[in-house]
């Protein structure tokens, strides 16, 4: 089993850079973005090494050290903070941490230290820690098969969603997951496969409203040579691709009748037979179909199979739609930077405070699909090193007119930024990330002030 690291961390682009670089050096990681949620996954989930910061939202990370001694949590505690300054790492060795890394976090020397923290825990006639096999391997076993194109986010929406499908993806039961376009339904579908005991089988998607009538059976079963006009070779169909693996069947509701019923079939007897040949091929499969139609409607028309839909619906997932996940527009925003500034070879930063405000106050009609779109034409389009307000406010249009952006504060007068900022962070429930926005500034801008007014 891979290394299991869990991220506390209120700086979701920097917990976003350190998940994507740990997924790739082996190791199987999530993250929360304050003490509360922390409590919960620890409460759920046992974890091999937890990285905190030491400032978090609603408490810091001693306290959370403190909850984990009380509730006799072993687990390896390593602090990470901006302030660097020896009273606090003093403290937080004194609480049991089992080390401390200032940032910016240097990635050779943390990934030193996490070793160090496997080596403490480790019997002395082991002969490996886990991440010293990984390593050796040279290969990633983490369950992020690609970290760099997945992201679950750190709204309540999104920590229920993938709760439910932690829960579920051990299991054989076939899952419908239920969703607006745009909503990243194929992630999740290829997320369960990757957590389920099919890992390491095929995963086949199948787009079912891109099928045409008299191709279906084909597309599904396959076919042998001459068997009907254009049928020139033979061919294998998705469920003997995906045979001991996952069948991913999208906008499963655009199926004709006809295939339907050869579907059910399909699924009752776990045998197929190809267009044209007499004989019959057993197969295996764990089926996941997607839909953004509501398949109860269909059934009472008489266009959806109610038999089908039992057969494929033995436990629903609801997709939410983007804007239900206020907390992860900016996160999936600054991932599709990231992803975009790899595909266009282009070295952006990140998104002025105007360009944040105005991601964060749209309605975002067409979700994940339409936001990752909008960020790759201003990724292309930027001129500078961050993405503005010129490269997206034609693309970010709303019926009614949006409010205007609160302008930056001045950083002029030492008693008025005070002010400011300590109102920010009132309004704000003391979340860094969002005080900087309000107030007009980046993140770190917002940490250095607070060290030069000893407002820690």
């Amino acid at each position: 089993m891979p290394t299991s690291i869990l991220i506390v961390e209120d700086d979701l682009t920097f917990s976003l850079m350190l998940k994507t670089w740990l997924g790739k050096k082996g190791f199987q990681v999530n993250t929360v973005s304050n003490i509360s949620r922390a409590r919960r996954e620890l409460t759920d989930n046992p974890y091999d090494v937890i990285l905190s910061d030491l400032r978090l939202p609603d408490e810091d990370g001693i306290a959370l050290l403190n909850w984990m001694h009380k509730h006799g949590i072993t687990s390896p505690l390593i602090i990470m903070t901006g302030y660097a300054d020896i009273q606090s790492a003093v403290q937080a060795m004194k609480c049991g941490a089992n080390d401390y890394i200032s940032k910016p976090v240097q990635p050779d020397e943390l990934l030193k230290k996490i070793r160090e923290a496997l080596q403490t825990g480790k019997d002395d006639d082991a002969t490996s820690t886990p991440i010293q096999e990984e390593t050796a391997k040279g290969t990633d076993t983490s369950i992020y098969t690609n970290p760099q194109n997945f992201l679950e986010g750190e709204s309540e929406a999104a920590h229920q969603l993938y709760n439910y499908v932690r829960l579920v993806a051990p299991t054989q039961m076939s899952v419908l997951i239920n969703g607006a376009s745009g909503t990243g339904k194929e992630y999740v579908a290829h997320h369960i496969h990757q957590l389920s005991k099919r890992a390491s089988k095929p995963f086949v998607a199948i787009d079912c409203g891109s099928i045409p009538k008299e191709l279906a059976a084909s597309e599904f079963f396959g076919h042998v040579k001459g068997s009907f006009t254009g049928a020139v070779t033979d061919k294998t169909g998705a469920f003997v691709e995906a045979n001991g693996g996952t069948l991913f069947l999208d906008e499963i509701g655009n199926l004709g009748y006809d295939v339907q019923i050869q579907l059910l079939r399909a699924l009752q007897e776990r045998r197929i037979r190809p267009v044209g040949s007499t004989k019959e091929i057993k197969v295996d499969v764990r089926v996941v179909s997607a839909t953004n139609e509501n398949l109860e409607t269909a059934i009472k028309k008489g266009t959806f199979r109610e038999d089908l839909y039992h057969r494929i619906n033995e436990f629903t997932l609801r997709m939410p739609s983007l804007k239900e996940r206020q907390e992860d527009i900016l996160l999936f925003a600054n991932f599709f930077l990231d992803q975009a500034n790899r595909e266009l070879g282009r070295h952006l930063t990140g998104f002025d405070t105007q360009a944040m405000a105005a991601l964060q106050r749209y309605s975002w009609p067409g979700n994940l699909r339409q936001l990752r779109n909008i960020v790759m034409r201003a990724t292309l389009l930027a001129q500078s090193d961050y993405i503005t307000m010129r490269e997206i406010e034609n693309e970010l249009t709303e019926q009614d007119d949006p409010q205007p952006i609160k302008p930056s504060f001045s950083l002029h007068n030492e008693e008025l930024e005070k002010k400011q900022i300590l109102d920010a962070l009132r309004q704000t429930n003391n979340n860094k990330s969002k005080a900087a926005i309000l107030l007009g500034i980046d993140r770190k801008t917002l940490y250095n002030k607070l060290k030069l007014y000893n407002l820690q």
